[in-house]
């Protein structure tokens, strides 16, 4: 990075720290660069953890203090040990991007790491097949004492004969919204996830209060994906809902984001116009947003003819018309998996002779699964 680049982002820190907010074209006209400069700055800084930024504001990180407390309750939720013991470890996590999604939980994992007198390091993989273990090794090979890891898992799970290694590393590892099925040797491994069958649950249940019978999935084919089917189907059958139509058959050969964005919106056309559907739960906010306009261009109205309910919440809000979302905890997933994490390290190991991960102590191994909550917007 150049200097003057360094010297600014110090400034823009420091200024954050002392004002606990500030509006991003303010800064931008107080330190005399332009919006765009800024921007880039800005996106660097929170990609680190640095600051928080939301809907045209940056905002300081706030510390996480012993006991769970934090100095704006941001995390008070989040329980942190009181006797940290944690001064020196070296905690690696390796994932996808620290972007979009995985912004917030990398960000909520530093918070505690630090607050707990540890440091993260961060491997990413940009979902490059291999590239989970290679990034892990590489994290061991300088010094880490235990491993948050996301790895490159199509289904959000391992497939057969895949992923086996994850249960063999060296240190405690903790897998980040990721799922080993029962029999699989990363199945013993600790946990942290968002519940995304539950969030997709309860997107259906909001939308049949408000009357709607007929109700579709929407969702590209992502990590979380099956999950929000498993959630949707399970609700749609629970509620006796009458099933959307299916949808229609792919052809041969893998399609392109183009080809796959036009076959959403064709099967959402017809899904309302013919099929009877009036809502959709639609993965993620960005196809949501892209989508709306080409609906109402082809007839259909957004919500007249089809109430949209958005899975992720990162930019729902800042549609035309504020969409309805369900948001995961990604914050505190990060936040939950880095504290487990440290107290695998920090406990007395039991001796219980059970060999999936090194150092397992702190009692018995856990799956956690945090519910997604849902926010209306008119």
């Amino acid at each position: 990075m150049r200097p003057h680049v360094d010297q600014r982002q110090a400034q823009v820190l420091a200024l954050v720290r002392a004002r606990g907010s500030v509006r991003v074209a303010d800064l931008a006209q107080e330190l005399g660069v332009s919006p765009v400069t800024l921007r880039r700055d800005i996106e660097a800084m929170a990609a680190r953890g640095e600051i928080h930024r939301m809907h045209g504001v940056i905002s300081r990180v706030e510390t996480v203090w012993p006991g769970g407390a934090s100095a704006a309750g941001d995390l008070a939720s989040v329980p942190v040990a009181a006797s940290a013991g944690a001064e020196g470890l070296v905690i690696g996590m390796v994932v996808p991007t620290t972007e979009y999604y995985y912004a917030d939980v990398v960000r909520g994992a530093r918070e505690v790491v630090e607050a707990r007198g540890a440091r993260l390091t961060v491997g990413l993989t940009r979902y490059l097949p291999g590239e989970d273990r290679t990034q892990a090794n590489r994290l061991l090979s300088t010094g880490a004492d235990g491993l948050l890891l996301t790895p490159n898992w199509d289904a959000g799970s391992p497939g057969p004969g895949e992923g086996a290694w994850t249960a063999e590393l060296p240190v405690p590892t903790v897998l980040v919204e990721r799922w080993a099925p029962p029999g699989h040797p990363a199945a013993a491994l600790d946990r942290v996830a968002s519940d995304h069958a539950h969030g997709a649950a309860t997107a259906v249940q909001h939308l049949v209060e408000r009357g709607h019978r007929r109700i579709a999935l929407a969702s590209r084919a992502t990590p979380t994906t099956p999950r929000l089917r498993a959630g949707y189907e399970a609700a749609v059958a629970a509620l006796g809902l009458e099933p959307a139509p299916p949808w229609p058959a792919a052809g041969p050969g893998p399609l392109s984001d183009a080809d796959l964005f036009a076959r959403t919106l064709d099967y959402l056309c017809e899904a309302v116009t013919a099929g009877g559907v009036s809502a959709a739960l639609i993965h993620s906010d960005t196809d949501a947003i892209m989508l709306i306009p080409r609906l109402q261009a082809r007839g259909v109205r957004v919500p007249e003819d089809l109430a949209v309910i958005t899975y992720d919440d990162e930019v729902a809000g800042l549609a035309d018309v504020p969409l309805s979302a369900v948001a995961p905890a990604k914050r505190e997933v990060g936040a939950r998996a880095a504290g487990l994490l440290l107290d695998r390290l920090t406990a007395p190991v039991a001796g219980d002779g059970d060999s999936a991960g090194a150092g397992a102590g702190a009692g018995p191994r856990q799956h956690v699964e945090l519910l997604p909550r849902l926010t209306i917007r008119s």
